[in-house]
């Protein structure tokens, strides 16, 4: 329960190094993309397992694409994805980048428990997810709602068209309009 707000303290510090090389900050589209002008620039993946009431592991993989270009991308992802390199105008050094991200990791890491809820301040105000309409994908069902908040573990809060508002631990969130999903 301590780290359920892992994969959002990864995206503030993915923006953190980001910003930091490219001079310009993404948001996060929740939980785990980063975006910027409607466009994916990259993605976060966790993976926890638990053994016998703790935490055995936990792996976070990142990606960011640094220096494609729209040609870079395959003709169905060229309207959507995007890379550090299309929004700058010029090459961003892949080593550099990693540089910046073990840095803001490590940063990230030694305040992750102690400073859960400015982690998580931080990570709604880069939020693009909040006040759009979402369609949530879960069980082959898709419903639509509003989401309204983060809570503090990462789960996005969502009111649903008769007023009832629910929280959203895992499957689909996708805004609604962005990357073609309607």
């Amino acid at each position: 329960a301590e780290l359920m707000h892992l994969t959002c303290a990864a995206a503030v510090a993915m923006c953190d190094a980001v910003e930091k090389i490219a001079g310009f900050r993404p948001g996060a589209k929740w939980i785990n993309d980063l975006v910027y002008d409607g466009r994916k620039l990259g993605g976060i993946l966790t993976e926890m397992s638990l053994d016998k009431g703790g935490i055995d592991y936990a792996i976070v993989g990142i990606g960011i694409n640094c220096c494609q270009t729209v040609t870079d991308f395959p003709a169905p992802l060229q309207d959507m994805a995007g890379s550090l390199s299309m929004v700058t105008g010029r090459d961003i050094s892949p080593a550099a980048l990693a540089a910046a991200i073990m840095e803001a990791l490590s940063s990230m890491s030694s305040h992750l428990l102690t400073d859960k809820a400015a982690i998580m301040d931080r990570y709604r105000s880069g939020c693009i997810t909040l006040g759009q309409e979402v369609s949530l994908h879960r069980a082959g069902c898709v419903t639509h709602a509003r989401a309204v908040g983060i809570d503090n573990e990462g789960a996005l809060l969502v009111c649903h068209p008769d007023g009832r508002t629910e929280a959203v631990n895992s499957g689909e969130a996708s805004v609604r309009g962005m990357y073609g999903y309607v």
